[in-house]
């Protein structure tokens, strides 16, 4: 068995795509006990997300400008709320 320093090295050296490919190996391998409704309904969230954003009604931020945002809201004493379906 390699160790685990060897192991990372040799990822480390693998192409960005392979590498991509690895980590979601690696994640999709500790997800279990996934409930499949609650899946299901991120699916649905994602997809309804994307479309949104390729329909032009809606226009993403950098997710940094998007937690700066959260930040001063909180810091503010707000709340914010995310929309109903």
């Amino acid at each position: 068995m390699l160790s685990i320093e060897r192991l990372m090295k040799e990822a480390l050296s693998l192409p960005n795509a392979l590498r991509a490919q690895l980590a979601e190996m690696l994640v999709e391998s500790l997800e279990f006990d996934i409930d499949g409704t609650v899946q299901k309904l991120w699916t649905v969230e994602a997809k309804q997300r994307r479309d949104e954003i390729r329909s032009g009604m809606v226009e993403p931020i950098p997710g940094e400008e998007a937690l700066a945002q959260i930040r001063q809201i909180i810091a503010q004493g707000g709340t914010f709320f995310t929309r109903q379906h």
